[in-house]
């Protein structure tokens, strides 16, 4: 009980700092207005209850957040490189990787992390067995599809460490049906090669 009125409170917080943010003036009228409009989409326009499981542990937070923004620029450099460089047409490539994060609201957080990479895009989310398809920009290297794969497992860990660690997750009711019963939960690490086309159209496999 205490944890869910401590979430709605976040919520309400966050919702009202962005409406403010978008005024972009800090007063008591803002403010007010902001948090009015924070307590009606929370109850009026309220969406299904996420279940959140785990605990958050600050420090790792940090090192998941230098993760991201280490990772986002080393892409962004990479982008820029195979966008100007000289030479064929970078080669692309829809990969397919198990993921070992069990919560929906941490794989969402994950998921939408990687989105943010330039040059990497969640296509597809098997939710019932736990597997992204991720499509990746110029693998011609013979190492790249090793490097995304490092890149991957290091933010997966990243999250892990920072939302669910084995020894404190705790599935939530939701997660105790009988559709979750029969879910076969993929703990292989490794990603595989679904799908690569290079520029002359061929399967690379």
């Amino acid at each position: 009980m205490h944890r869910e009125l401590a979430l709605k409170l976040a919520l309400v917080t966050w919702l009202t700092a962005v409406w403010v943010l978008l005024w972009g003036n800090v007063s008591v009228a803002n403010i007010a207005g902001g948090i009015v409009v924070a307590l009606f989409v929370t109850t009026v326009l309220a969406l299904p209850t996420v279940p959140v499981e785990g605990r958050v542990h600050p420090l790792s937070v940090v090192r998941l957040v230098g993760v991201l923004v280490y990772y986002a620029l080393v892409s962004s450099v990479q982008v820029a490189w195979a966008a100007v460089r000289p030479g064929p047409n970078p080669v692309n490539a829809v990969l397919r990787y198990p993921v070992r994060i069990k919560s929906d609201l941490v794989l969402t957080f994950m998921v939408d992390s990687l989105n943010m990479v330039p040059g990497t895009l969640v296509l597809e989310i098997d939710r019932a067995e736990r597997v992204l398809y991720i499509h990746v920009l110029d693998v011609a290297k013979p190492d790249a599809i090793d490097q995304f794969r490092t890149i991957v497992r290091v933010y997966e860990d990243a999250f892990i460490r920072a939302f669910e660690r084995d020894s404190e997750w705790h599935p939530a009711v939701v997660h105790t049906t009988r559709d979750d019963e029969d879910t076969v939960v993929e703990t292989a690490h490794d990603i595989t090669t679904d799908y690569s086309a290079g520029p002359d159209g061929k399967d690379r496999r």
